[in-house]
């Protein structure tokens, strides 16, 4: 039973990235390599890569590692990228991790059970409710979007709603892309009020954008050299086991409490990401407008001076030019008389 809660507090990334992406992150000395859309950049080592739009930012794995320690988060090791809008009415990520779990068959996608998954995951809510007090009871509603298969991408996603005793809306949005030898997860994480319109920039343009490369694909796979995993797609929504496990062991229990703190987390802190970038990136222009600031306060201070010495120059030229006018009347005075 330890081991497979072990197991699937590990695996369950989705939860964790909610509340990293979340944590308002503490400014630190060590500055972050953000990458400016309108390239191609790498995510993970030699796995794929994005051709990241103008609108948007990349970090790789050792700069999100580096940004989640800044928010006070320990890195799961498994990053390899994280995606922010330029735009900072926008305010969603997307994260990139990537599990070498072995090749995961796909031949479940047409017999993925929604409603049994649901169901247990109310289930597992309804058990953990009893012990718990009002403030840390969640409850499960429905799939916001249903577990799917994209033969093309070969990924499977889904989103679940639920909310808490206060009826505050708990959301995310979840894609496995299967890969020759595991999975990449890109997890968009938004807010109830945007998760729709954000889910469309989301697919359109981050995933439509995003290739693995040649010799990681999932058609790459060798059956005769490379590892099949454990599990298939139903175990993915699980977190690495399958559905009679889980629910056995009931730890639907366990993921719930995860889904609650992350998710109201999010809910609560959804402007902190781009509060972080927008001083991040504004650091070098603000000192710039301040040296700017600075050097004209400068020129300006200098021009009484200047100023100064220019009339005091003219002086001896002015009481110069007077005596000569005085000694010719004085001169015209007495040629007179």
């Amino acid at each position: 039973m330890k081991s497979l809660i072990a197991k699937l507090l590990k695996s369950v990334t989705v939860m964790t990235l909610i509340i990293m992406a979340c944590a308002v992150p503490a400014y630190a000395e060590e500055e972050l390599n953000w990458v400016e859309g309108g390239q191609k950049v790498d995510v993970g080592t030699n796995l794929a890569e994005l051709e990241l739009g103008s609108d948007f930012l990349f970090l790789n794995a050792e700069d999100t590692k580096k940004y989640l320690t800044q928010g006070g988060m320990e890195p799961n090791g498994s990053e390899i990228g994280v995606v922010f809008p330029k735009d900072e009415n926008q305010t969603w990520a997307v994260y990139f991790e990537y599990e070498e779990s072995g090749h995961i068959e796909d031949d479940e996608k047409t017999e993925i059970d929604a409603d049994a998954l649901l169901e247990s995951y109310k289930e597992g809510a309804k058990e953990m409710n009893k012990e718990s007090s009002p403030e840390n009871q969640i409850f499960v509603d429905k799939w916001d979007v249903a577990p799917f298969y994209d033969n093309q991408l070969h990924s499977l996603s889904w989103s679940l709603l639920a909310h808490d005793n206060q009826n505050n809306s708990v959301i995310n949005y979840n894609v496995r892309i299967l890969s020759r030898e595991g999975y990449i997860s890109a997890i968009l994480v938004s807010d109830p009020a945007n998760l729709q319109a954000d889910r469309i920039v989301f697919n359109n343009k981050i995933l439509k954008q995003f290739n693995l490369k040649q010799g990681q694909r999932y058609e790459d796979f060798d059956k005769k050299t490379d590892k099949v995993a454990e599990f298939g797609l139903t175990g993915l929504i699980l977190g690495g086991v399958g559905l009679a496990v889980a629910k056995k062991a009931s730890l639907f229990a366990v993921l719930i409490p995860l889904l609650k703190k992350f998710g109201i987390v999010l809910v609560l802190a959804v402007g902190a990401i781009w509060g972080f970038i927008r001083k991040k990136l504004g650091m070098k222009k603000e000192q710039s407008e301040q040296q700017t600031t600075q050097s004209e306060q400068t020129d300006q201070s200098e021009l009484p001076a200047q100023s100064e010495q220019t009339e005091q120059s003219e002086q001896p030229a002015q009481s110069e030019q007077t005596e000569q006018d005085q000694a010719s009347e004085r001169s015209k005075v007495n040629s007179h008389e």
